[in-house]
C-alpha cells in the first residue's frame, strides 16, 4: 500500500462486496443461532464457496492468493453480520493456510479441498490441561514408531472440538528438548482412538469447545506437519496472525453493537425527545466509537507489518490484549443504553457480550500479551520469564 492508513480502491470494492454479502446471507441467523449448539454447516460452505477460506492459500492449491491484510478486511465484515461466522471465516482460513504451507503433498490432496470448500471441520489442539500458555510445558506425546508416529494425551479448549474432521495436533516428540521438541501432526478425528468432549459454555454455543482424548493414536509420517520438532515455531508464527485478526473479529462485533445503539438512541424518545440529546448517552457512544476506531487501526497495522514482512509480534499482542476490552466494554455499554429491553435474548447484544468474552482467554490471556510487550519495550532479560 502507498499509504497504510488507507485501503486501496481495490481494498474497498472487496471490502464492500464481503459487506453485501455476509449481511445478506448471515445477518439474520446470529441470534437465533447463538441459542443453540447446532454448528452452522450451511455457513460454512457459504464462506467456502465465496473464496473466503482460501484467501490465504495459493491459487496452484486451490486458493486465493491473497494477503493476511484482505483477509482481516474479509473477517472484519463478516464478524459484523454474524461473531460465530467470523471465527468460523477466521479459524478455516488460517487452518488452510497452515496446511498449504507446511503440509506434505498427500496430506494436502487429502484434506486442503474439503476444507477449502467449508465441507470439512478442522480444530487446533494446543492446549492442554496442564498447560495453557505455557505450550512448551505439553505433556501429550509422540513416540516414533515405524511408518510414523504414536500420539497419546488430551488437549482441551479446543474449539469445534466435537465437529471437527481434522486435528491439528501439537505434541512432544523430544521431551527432553523444551519447546524445540514439539511438533504439529495432522490427526483424522474419526480415528477410533480419538475421543472429544463438549463443554458447556455460556457463549460460542453452536462452534463447541470441548476436549480431545488421543489413546495411541497412530499418525502416519506424511501427516506430520514440517519437520519434528518444528512445531513451537510454527504456532509462533501463526499466534501473531491470529492475534491480529481476533482483533478484527472483535471490531466486527463491536461495531454491529454500536451502530444498532446509534439507530436505537436517536429513535428512543424520554422526557419528550431523543435519548440520543442527552450527553449521558451521545458521549458514550462517542468514547467506544473512538477506541473501536483505535483499535481497527492498530490490527490492521499489525496484519500490514505482516504482509511486508516485518516483526508484528509486539503489536499482535496489543491488539490481543486491548481487543477484547474495547469490544467487552463498547457491547455492555450498548446493553446500558438500551435499557431493559437489552436485558433479554430477544435482542443479540447479550450474545454478544457473551461470545466476545471468550476471546479474553483463547490465543494467551491478557497477561501474556502485556509480558510479550514489556518483553519488546524492556527486554527479555529485564522482564523474565
Amino acid at each position: 500500500m502507498s499509504n497504510p492508513f488507507l485501503c486501496t480502491d481495490e481494498q474497498e470494492e472487496f471490502r464492500r462486496s464481503v459487506a453485501g454479502l455476509a449481511r445478506d446471507r448471515f445477518a439474520g441467523s446470529y441470534l437465533e443461532g447463538a441459542k443453540t449448539d447446532k454448528f452452522p454447516g450451511d455457513e460454512l460452505r457459504q464462506l467456502g464457496q465465496a473464496g473466503i477460506i482460501g484467501l490465504l492459500v495459493d491459487e496452484e492449491d486451490g486458493g486465493q492468493g491473497g494477503d493476511a491484510f484482505t483477509l482481516g478486511i474479509a473477517i472484519e465484515e463478516v464478524a459484523y453480520a454474524n461473531l460465530t461466522v467470523g471465527y468460523l471465516a477466521f479459524g478455516s482460513a488460517v487452518a488452510c493456510d497452515v496446511l498449504a504451507r507446511h503440509a506434505t503433498a498427500a496430506a494436502k490432496a487429502r484434506w486442503l479441498p474439503g476444507l477449502l470448500a467449508g465441507d470439512l471441520v478442522v480444530a487446533l489442539a494446543l492446549t492442554e490441561p496442564g498447560s495453557g500458555s505455557d505450550a512448551a510445558a505439553m505433556r501429550t506425546t509422540a513416540t516414533r514408531v515405524e511408518g510414523g508416529w504414536v500420539l497419546t494425551g488430551e488437549k482441551t479448549s479446543v474449539t469445534a472440538a466435537v465437529h471437527a474432521h481434522l486435528a491439528i495436533v501439537f505434541a512432544k516428540t523430544d521431551p527432553d528438548a523444551g519447546a524445540a521438541g514439539v511438533s504439529a501432526f495432522l490427526v483424522d478425528t474419526d480415528d477410533r482412538t480419538v475421543t472429544s468432549h463438549p463443554f458447556d459454555d455460556p457463549g460460542g454455543k453452536p462452534l463447541g469447545r470441548g476436549s480431545v482424548v488421543l489413546d495411541g493414536t497412530f499418525v502416519p509420517d506424511d501427516h506430520v506437519l514440517g519437520a519434528p520438532g518444528n512445531g513451537f515455531r510454527i504456532v509462533m508464527h501463526e499466534f501473531d496472525l491470529t492475534r491480529s485478526l481476533i482483533g478484527l473479529i472483535l471490531v466486527g462485533g463491536a461495531q454491529r453493537a454500536l451502530d444498532m445503539t446509534a439507530a436505537y438512541v436517536t429513535e428512543r424518545q424520554a422526557f419528550g425527545q431523543p435519548i440520543s440529546r442527552f450527553q449521558g448517552v451521545s458521549f458514550p457512544i462517542a468514547e467506544h466509537t473512538t477506541y473501536v476506531e483505535a483499535l481497527r487501526m492498530l490490527s490492521y497495522h499489525s496484519l500490514g507489518r505482516r504482509v511486508a514482512g516485518l516483526p508484528h509480534s509486539r503489536e499482535a499482542a496489543m491488539v490481543k490484549w486491548w481487543g477484547p476490552e474495547v469490544a467487552f466494554n463498547a457491547i455492555k455499554d450498548c446493553i446500558v443504553l438500551h435499557g431493559q429491553v437489552a436485558f433479554s435474548d430477544d435482542l443479540p447484544l447479550q450474545s454478544m457480550l457473551r461470545d466476545v468474552t471468550a476471546y479474553f482467554i483463547g490465543d494467551g490471556t491478557p497477561q501474556i500479551q502485556k509480558l510479550v510487550i514489556a518483553r519488546h519495550v524492556l527486554g527479555r532479560d529485564a522482564v523474565g520469564a
